[in-house]
């Protein structure tokens, strides 16, 4: 096919961005201030800016000061102040409030809609001159002469069968001497990058978690506006990584999320599952009752921290963002330093820019190591790897030890041993989780949620999930592992069937898919590699997300 096709046309740009979110509108906007008539450019793989984007989220504005400090006079949506923090334990019929860690104390915070907050962001963007395509999926690097010189598009109206349709648009090639990832968790552009250069050589392996969100408009009786609580325990086991955030902001909002470590072990786990039967704690119940969900959605997130930080740069481009991996898990953060690393990123270019536009963006890892960015993940790097070594309790006794004796200043460092997709257990070693059905008031299944969250693809397109080896679904998973994509997948993508009759077949229903990466971080064998569909396809989160 690729014989038949018509040429690309291309444009030329300074500097392409690719990713709409918090560092790389960052990235654009700084650039924009120091270069004015550097020619900057953003695709953004959702239908709009923020169409893609899911967080909590409780946002730090340290970054926010330093890129635009008159952001209150501009408009930013910042507009629910953090005014109380709660941390509980949960037992399945109790809880016991404890002292609020450190590194979760919100003071001078706010508790933000983040889709908001980057359409707004987009919005100064283009006022500065940043051309930004969203519906735009950069679906492949170009590269010559060993240095990445820009991005392709994805073609668009390519049937299922892999032939041009009559709607058949060919893909741009948008070219620049430098190219900016900022796709966030598991960019599939990014990985492969990763690989192309080695950028993990040396490093840790990323260790990720699965985010599953929920939107909430609660009676006003039941709105606590300010309130960020965070709960661990209950229903997860000790030796499983995670917890809940609810955060009371805006008219009568609820954004509660539940977060799980996909290092777990037991393959029956279910983090949807895990997250609905978690709205029935007593203590929990009361934020919803009365009150109805109107959005869902997820994204996996990287937690490595300071010892996963791949290699930031390579001829032509850098990783920024949660492309490379900068949320601060124990603050439960990271939309900050996403910033902060793509403010310094752009400074790296511009005098980049200025030289001979050959030079590797070496200036802006020495940047970030020189950073605020930097200390805050160094004084954090033991906290999540000692949950992973000694489950709950020791985590939790060695966080306050690290926290209040060594203050993040101890004389060695917890490394990560394996990537997440080499922990799960044997199903037949593993013990079966029978969950309670759903309710429909407060607890749902996955296909009513996938529904609220806006998600489309279009059908006659080749599926976006693709299997290196079709083979092993059947081979490996099911036989050794019961299917755990079954499970770990929160919008029903993956579906056995044919089991009852003996010939178990795997079904992919990528139309569902939420575009959360889970598959292809968790997959047993690395089989499942997730690949832009066709730009604009995915979930449209509304602004309360």
């Amino acid at each position: 096919m690729a014989e038949e096709l018509p040429p690309r046309e291309a444009m030329e740009f300074d500097v392409v961005i690719v990713g709409g979110g918090p560092s790389g509108l960052a990235a654009a906007i700084r650039l924009k201030q120091l270069a004015p008539d550097a020619a900057v450019c953003l695709v953004e793989k959702g239908s709009e800016i923020g169409a893609h984007i899911l967080s909590g989220a409780v946002l730090e504005p340290r970054a926010l000061n330093e890129l635009l400090p008159d952001w209150k006079e501009q408009g930013a949506p910042l507009l629910t102040p953090a005014t109380e923090d709660r941390f509980l334990f949960l037992t399945e019929v109790s809880s016991t409030r404890m002292p609020t860690p450190p590194q979760m104390h919100n003071a001078g915070n706010y508790i933000v809609s983040l889709g908001n907050f980057v359409r707004w962001l987009g919005q100064q963007a283009e006022a500065l001159g940043v051309e930004i395509y969203p519906g735009f999926a950069a679906a492949e690097v170009l590269e010559e002469d060993g240095r990445v010189v820009g991005i392709a598009t994805g073609d668009m109206g390519i049937g299922k069968d892999g032939q041009p349709t009559e709607s058949y648009q060919r893909g741009m090639e948008l070219r620049a001497p430098y190219t900016l990832f900022a796709e966030g968790c598991r960019g599939s552009l990014s990985k492969r990058l990763m690989s192309r250069f080695a950028l993990r050589e040396g490093h840790d392996p990323q260790t990720y978690a699965i985010g599953i969100k929920e939107l909430w408009e609660v009676p006003a009786a039941h709105h606590k506006p300010g309130l960020t609580m965070h709960t661990i325990g209950w229903p997860l086991k000790s030796n499983t990584y995670g917890g809940s955030f609810l955060y009371h902001f805006g008219e009568n909002l609820i954004s509660f999320g539940f977060v799980i470590g996909l290092d777990y072990s037991n393959p029956w786990l279910s983090p949807f599952d895990e997250m609905q039967r978690f709205k029935m704690h007593p203590d929990i119940k009361p934020h919803f009752e009365g009150g109805r969900r109107i959005s869902y959605g997820a994204r996996a997130l990287n937690e490595g921290g300071l010892q996963s930080i791949p290699k930031l740069t390579f001829p032509g481009g850098a990783l920024i963002g949660d492309a490379a991996g900068f949320i601060n898990v124990p603050k439960v953060k990271g939309t900050h330093t996403s910033m902060k690393s793509g403010m310094l990123a752009a400074e790296a270019v511009v005098a980049a820019l200025a030289g001979d536009r050959t030079q590797e963006l070496t200036a802006y890892p020495e940047a970030l190591q020189a950073s605020w960015v930097w200390s805050e993940l160094s004084g954090v790097r033991n906290i999540r790897p000692a949950f992973a070594k000694w489950g709950m309790w020791g985590g939790l006794a060695y966080s306050a030890l690290d926290t209040f004796l060594f203050r993040g200043k101890a004389p060695w460092t917890f490394h990560h041993p394996h990537a997440d997709n080499e922990t799960l257990d044997e199903a037949t070693e593993a013990n079966k989780i029978v969950y309670p059905r759903p309710d429909g008031v407060l607890t749902f299944d996955r296909l009513s949620s996938v529904f609220l969250s806006n998600t489309n693809h279009e059908e006659n397109q080749p599926a976006h999930l693709k299997l290196r080896d079709p083979a092993k679904a059947i081979e490996v998973n099911w036989r050794e592992f019961r299917s755990p994509e079954t499970r770990y997948c929160p919008a029903a993508v993956y579906e056995i069937v044919g089991a009852e009759e003996g010939q178990p077949r795997l079904q992919i229903n990528a139309q569902n898919c939420v575009h959360c990466k889970t598959c292809d971080i968790k997959d047993p064998t690395q089989n499942i590699d997730w690949v832009t569909p066709e730009g604009g396809g995915g979930p449209n989160y509304p602004g309360g997300m």
